[in-house]
């Protein structure tokens, strides 16, 4: 028996020991999640890291008689034959299977000769839709008027037009496409990292906390003060002299460094589509909501009196319309409506019953009562 009890309180002790050790795995991967940030590269961008426009104007031949009409088409297409060595008249060109086009592109940071971007050609002139198209070479300038891209190649759509006599279909839009890859880069610009010994990151949403908490784990990771905040969206970096030469890898260090962010109370509303989005800082302080909903229906019918048997041939059949209006206005009861808590504020509102329109007006009447603790953004 005592070796029975034995192995008992010995198997007892083991599951309480894993009892145990699950129960601080579990507390600590609660505290981890707890204190989990965004990373600096999620949520800044380092000085001259940045994207460029391009913008371009071309010629898509190869259409299949969907193209433009005007003088301009013809004139590209007579200069375009010109230098080709062959001249002739615009006005002698009938040509229907070319369109004049926009040509954008995008530069990503740190372009390099030779690499491929993708290109969007969008028509404007009459041109009914670019199917089968060819973008012929166009270049493609930056705002100072230099050509850093050369564009050529294949418009894809991703749609089509069929039919005809009046009863046509269509999918997606035909008269803007796609060229991938079709653009090459032909020079870069020139930008050095870190000049004049520093390098300044820029929020993509300012924030005073927000920046000073990136400030803090900075310094943090580079055990020195090297960071300081400019302003609610600019951080200024003194690049430590180990990195002079290895910009790149202080680079990667720090944008993998996880930040606590503090996001403003904020409420999004598109009145075009109904939308609405809550953040989980928005707060609603006690409030009585009354909304009720007033309904007028009008409906006409027509009552038809014609002329009786054997009547005169000069007897007419008379229309007679008759209208009735209804008014019908539900009865409005006051709801409390507050919340500390997103899910507080969502079970209050829903229990209103109405549409996301009536609720969007329901939000502007709470911010203008002041009891939305939060900022009403209307796009």
């Amino acid at each position: 028996m005592k070796t029975i009890l034995g192995i008992r309180d010995k198997s007892q002790g083991s599951g309480i020991r894993l009892f145990l050790q699950l129960a601080v795995c579990s507390l600590t991967l609660f505290l981890a999640s707890a204190v989990f940030g965004e990373r600096i590269k999620d949520i800044a961008s380092f000085e001259g890291v940045r994207t460029n426009q391009l913008i371009g104007y071309g010629l898509v031949a190869g259409l299949n008689g969907s193209g433009d009409k005007g003088l301009a088409t013809m004139q590209t297409i007579a200069n375009m034959l010109q230098r080709m060595g062959v001249t002739v008249n615009p006005k002698d060109i009938g040509a229907k299977n070319s369109a004049a086009v926009m040509v954008t592109a995008t530069l990503p940071p740190f372009p390099k000769p030779g690499m491929r971007i993708d290109v969007l050609v969008s028509t404007i002139g009459d041109a009914k839709d670019l199917v089968g198209g060819t973008l012929l070479l166009s270049p493609l300038k930056g705002p100072d008027g230099s050509v850093y891209a050369l564009a050529q190649g294949p418009v894809s759509i991703g749609g089509f037009i069929g039919g005809g006599g009046g009863t046509t279909t269509q999918k997606n839009h035909l008269t803007a496409g796609k060229v991938p890859e079709g653009a090459t880069i032909e020079r870069d610009l020139p930008f050095t990292l870190g000049s004049g010994g520093e390098i300044k990151l820029f929020l993509r949403h300012p924030d005073f906390a927000t920046a000073s908490s990136v400030v803090g784990k900075i310094n943090e990771t580079l055990k020195a003060g090297y960071a300081s905040t400019i302003d609610s969206s600019a951080i200024r970096l003194k690049i430590p002299g180990e990195y002079r030469e290895k910009i790149v890898d202080l680079i990667t260090l720090l944008e993998a460094v996880d930040v606590a962010v503090d996001v403003a109370a904020k409420v999004v509303v598109n009145e075009r589509t109904g939308t609405i989005v809550i953040g989980d800082k928005v707060r609603i302080a006690p409030v009585a909501i009354s909304h009720g909903n007033l309904t007028i229906e009008i409906k006409t019918e027509y009552k038809v009196s014609q002329p009786q048997p054997f009547a005169p041939g000069n007897a007419e059949t008379v229309v007679v319309p008759q209208k009735e209006v209804k008014v019908k206005e539900e009865r409005a009861a006051l709801i409390e409506v507050s919340g500390v808590t997103l899910g507080e504020i969502v079970k209050g509102l829903n229990a209103l019953g109405v549409t996301p329109r009536d609720l969007i007006s329901i939000l502007q009447a709470l911010k203008a009562a002041g009891a939305l603790r939060a900022e009403l953004e209307i796009i």
